[in-house]
């Protein structure tokens, strides 16, 4: 079996050394690309005439395990290996009981009234568990590294509590530690002259204490990031009524396939993705989008599975199923975005694995140093212990991982997917955004832009005649008309004239509406002057315009246009607060372009375009020197989507679109576009300082330690404080707002 695109569970692995490990192996293997991402615990890899088999056993031979995920599920494209049992719990426990234990051990060792005769043994009692079974995780994760030739994060602070609980052990055995009366006084700073004869149990213990509360933060913020994929994953239908021979059975969702009929009442979730056969309601479809308002629909209409039916009842023609639904699909997108790496977390990734033996090394130096200068062994040993402790890079190996989990949970909230970390660094640069017209800062969806009636007409009946005689067509614009009056009157006689326009009798008049110059020379009923003069206006600025006469006698004209979404305007507003400059791009004729410029407030306008010219445009404007991004939604905006250094699919559109694209706004608001490129900034601000942090830490706190003024029980704090405090600041993108 060979493998092309693969994803991998990894077990096993407890730090970023641990990923960059098994990458590493994995990139020796022939024709093999792959990223394995610690936070995820999953890898994912390409791979050509290499089979699956020796894929796993290169994982395998560097320590760890690794499986093929089990098919996502039939309804909803999850995981099943996502709803498995996590070792959260099994970690809560072992961090409890430690805590318990560790904490009269700290106590004793810092508050010399409470130290009675022979406290020391109470204090070996309670801390030997701890050292032992609650640091088994580190020791179990340098053991299988160690055997394996390599070092992780886990060798320093298993060598470090080892090496405080071996020193304690022979203090108290074969040292003075362990005279009755012996008293011990805890400092802030480390003072090599008073180490001779103190016992590290405290510092044992309470560092084991310290990595395993990191550890469980770290632990409740990826699934804390999840959950909003998961609550989305869980939001599918799981029966469905189903249309057959003339009766209505219930059947499961998974049962369903392209081409069934299912009926949906009133409160009910559209169980797959589907087009509206019959009925009108309202769907709410905030799961997906984040509308608070629900979308009107009705027949023609595109549904997505799992949003709720909150109106009438509809009848619905199933189009796609299972892994193929827009569920399924967001939830994918959530898995590669999460999956992926940034620029940023590689060079962590790189560091870390050169960190590790380098600390090692400090260690063993200062050791040699203080033992060198005369020191006592009690000394060197202290301040070789603090080094190995301080230096520990746990929030080196969190700094990107847990923003990019957090920021990419919180966009799927706010309907934006991330298709990939990558896309973080191109955020930062773009400095210029070119929009598709129509479908992006348009409906796409014709509509009645104006209406002219003559003298003595009023424009609300001319709309009820021309509706009344186009409501028996389907073409676009008399649906336009249709929809602008609401209840047309019954007409009969009604004769669609192709590529013209349409006649009717309603009641006992005769109605004509179509292209003025139809009405003009086969009807012989032109436009008035000032009628006429308006419709060539309209047709100018790009709309449709539709003459209408009854009884020989013109009523007037009504102008027909894809209208303007009503968020475009405010969203260039923020585009360009954002420092982008906005360059609107179409197929569409000039007069329609830049009327809707002129609407939204955009001033580069490039109308007339093809595929290709949208193509070329960008790589005119990337040759330069500009950073662009690409908003679109067809067929036609694929290419310059993959070509954008920033590419930004409307949910609604194509999947061609959102398959070039880089990010997809689940909702068709051009509104989310500014958010989606905020939220991305800030995510790679927050990785960008959560990096400053950790690489400032180490480098101030191991000169300190290796001249003996830090305390290893300080050591500890302070290192897992680092952790904790790279966690935390991740977790504010949780608070991010539109």
């Amino acid at each position: 079996m060979s493998a092309a695109d693969l994803e991998l569970d990894i077990r096993g692995m407890t730090c970023a050394s641990c990923a960059t490990r098994i990458e590493r192996k994995l990139n020796k293997l022939p024709g093999v690309e792959a990223s394995v991402n610690y936070a995820t615990e999953k890898a994912r890899v390409r791979a050509e005439g290499t089979s699956v088999d020796d894929i796993l056993a290169a994982v395998a031979g560097a320590g760890y395990s690794a499986s093929v995920p089990a098919p996502p599920d039939a309804t909803t494209g999850r995981d099943a290996a996502a709803s498995a049992p996590d070792e959260l719990s099994a970690l809560r426990t072992r961090l409890v009981v430690s805590a318990v234990l560790a904490l009269p051990v700290a106590v004793l060792s810092m508050v010399p009234a409470l130290q009675f005769t022979n406290w020391q043994w109470l204090a070996l009692a309670l801390a030997a568990p701890v050292a032992v079974w609650g640091a088994w995780p580190f020791h179990r994760a340098a053991a299988v590294n160690a055997r394996h030739g390599a070092v992780t994060m886990d060798t320093l602070v298993s060598l470090g509590v080892l090496a405080a609980f071996g020193w304690s052990l022979w203090a108290l055995f074969f040292g003075m530690a362990g005279e009755p009366g012996m008293t011990m006084t805890f400092r802030w700073i480390g003072d090599p002259a008073h180490a001779s004869g103190e016992l590290y149990l405290e510092v044992a213990a309470a560092v084991t204490v310290f990595l395993l509360a990191g550890r469980y933060i770290e632990a409740r913020a990826k699934r804390a990031s999840s959950e909003a994929l998961d609550a989305l994953l869980h939001l599918a239908a799981t029966e469905a009524s189903v249309v057959e021979g003339g009766s209505v059975r219930r059947v499961p969702v998974a049962a369903l396939t392209v081409g069934d009929v299912v009926v949906v009442r009133p409160g009910e979730k559209i169980p797959s993705d589907g087009l509206v056969t019959a009925g009108t309601s309202a769907i709410d479809a905030r799961m997906l989008t984040g509308e608070s308002v629900p979308v009107e629909v009705g027949p023609g209409d595109r549904v997505a599975g799992a949003t709720l039916n909150v109106g009438g009842r509809l009848s619905v023609e199933i189009t796609r199923v299972g892994a193929d639904t827009e569920l399924a699909r967001i939830g994918r997108l959530m898995q590669e975005a999460q999956t992926g790496k940034a620029r940023v977390q590689r060079l962590a990734d790189r560091v870390s694995a050169v960190f590790v033996p380098v600390v090692i090394g400090l260690s063993l130096v200062s050791l040699a140093g203080w033992l060198l200068s005369g020191a006592t062994p009690e000394v060197a040993l202290s301040a070789a212990i603090a080094t190995l402790i301080i230096a520990c890079p746990c929030a080196l190996g969190l700094a990107t991982p847990t923003a990019l989990l957090v920021g990419t949970g919180r966009g799927s909230q706010l309907g934006i997917l991330i298709r990939g970390p990558q896309v973080l660094e191109a955020t930062r640069a773009v400095d210029t955004i070119v929009l598709d017209k129509t479908g992006t800062v348009t409906t796409g969806r014709m509509a009645v832009a104006a209406v002219h009636a003559v003298e003595g007409v009023d424009p609300a009946e001319l709309v009820a005649w021309a509706a009344a005689a186009e409501a028996g067509s389907e073409h676009p614009i008399a649906q336009a008309i249709v929809e602008a009056h609401g209840a047309p009157r019954d007409a009969e006689a009604f004769v669609a004239h192709t590529g013209f326009g349409v006649q009717a009798a309603v009641g006992d008049h005769a109605v004509v509406a179509g292209r003025a110059a139809w009405l003009a020379e086969q009807w012989s009923v032109p436009l008035p002057r000032e009628a006429a003069e308006w419709a060539r206006a309209q047709e100018d600025a790009g709309a449709t315009v539709i003459a209408v006469a009854v009884d020989g006698r013109a009523l007037g004209a009504i102008a027909v246009a894809d209208t303007v979404k009503p968020t475009s305007a405010a969203a260039i507003g923020r585009l360009r607060a954002l420092g982008l400059r906005p360059i609107l791009v179409t197929g569409d004729n000039a007069g329609a372009a830049h009327e809707v410029a002129r609407a939204v407030g955009i001033d580069d306008v490039r109308a007339g375009v093809t595929p290709q010219g949208k193509l070329d445009i960008v790589r005119a404007l990337q040759a330069e020197g500009r950073v662009v991004a690409m908003v679109g939604d067809g067929v036609n905006d694929a290419a310059a989507l993959a070509a954008s250094d920033l590419g930004l699919a409307m949910g609604g559109g194509t999947d061609a679109a959102v398959a070039a694209s880089d990010i997809t706004i689940v909702s068709d608001d051009l509104g989310a576009v500014p958010v989606a490129i905020r939220l991305a900034r800030r995510t790679l601000a927050i990785i960008r300082g959560n990096l400053f942090w950790a690489f400032a830490y180490n480098v101030a706190a191991i000169p300190l330690a290796m001249l003996g003024l830090l305390n290893p029980l300080i050591a500890g704090a302070a290192m897992a404080f680092s952790s904790v405090f790279v966690v935390m600041n991740s977790l504010r993108l949780r608070r991010f707002r539109p």
